[in-house]
């Protein structure tokens, strides 16, 4: 039987008949000890009927693992395409960006194309005042909130944000607020000669940032947005 069961009958002198007795009083004992079957020899199927139910609960057991196996070969081929879905979803983010024909249109692709690019209900830019700073970058499209609301919004976090089962801030999403259950935000630093910035990318669907874009991602679209938006009102670095 097993190597418990071998050393036993070794020291114990257990007899054949002694441990078919034990297996017949213990019907479960292979389901509770299933690495037992690994030390078995197997044979052959023409030895009798007993036979025959042991190999099937081999084989059982070797479906259950190839099941296994297989279940965690399609969570993994799940993840890798929403992975190179979401990667294509963010260049496209990007070429939208690099094709913006004035400021305003750069405003303009932030928050209305990425909502379609990416699915999203609400995509908000907001941007904190800070003595009047925020005047040099105000344009249709951008949101200007009170200082500290950023940093009351990240909940701590430095750069990335994921919310789920939230309603939505009319103060970040203004009247599109009731549209949003859960969302990302993406803390912005254009430049020290601006104030801090928002990108806040929002759904109705409760759970659709459970399995949120990779931080990778996040970080690249994050970076690019910065970039675009410091060379387009000519700030520095």
């Amino acid at each position: 039987m097993s190597r418990d069961l071998e050393n036993a009958d070794r020291e114990n002198g257990l007899t054949d008949e002694q441990v078919l007795e034990f297996l017949r009083g213990n019907p479960d004992f292979l389901s509770r000890h299933p690495g037992a079957l690994d030390s078995l020899q197997t044979p052959a199927r023409d030895l009798g009927s007993g036979v025959a139910d042991l190999q099937q609960a081999m084989i059982e057991r070797l479906r259950g693992e190839i099941g296994e196996h297989a279940e965690r070969q399609q969570e993994l081929l799940t993840t890798t395409r929403a992975n190179l879905r979401n990667q294509s979803r963010i260049q496209d983010c990007v070429l939208a960006l690099l094709a913006a024909r004035s400021f305003e249109h750069l405003i303009q692709t932030i928050t209305t194309d990425f909502a379609v690019i990416l699915e999203l209900d609400m995509v908000a830019l907001c941007v904190e005042t800070n003595d009047g700073s925020a005047k040099a970058i105000r344009t249709p499209g951008l949101n200007i909130v009170p200082p500290g609301t950023i940093e009351a919004v990240m909940g701590g976090t430095e750069r990335v944000a994921v919310r789920t089962h939230i309603a939505g801030d009319p103060e970040i999403y203004g009247p599109g607020a009731t549209l949003v259950e859960s969302d990302t935000l993406l803390c912005l630093m254009f430049s020290p000669a601006t104030p801090p910035a928002l990108l806040a990318l929002g759904s109705r669907d409760p759970r659709h940032f459970e399995q949120a874009l990779s931080a990778e991602l996040m970080d690249f679209l994050t970076g690019v947005v910065e970039h675009v938006v410091r060379t387009w009102l000519h700030l520095p670095e």
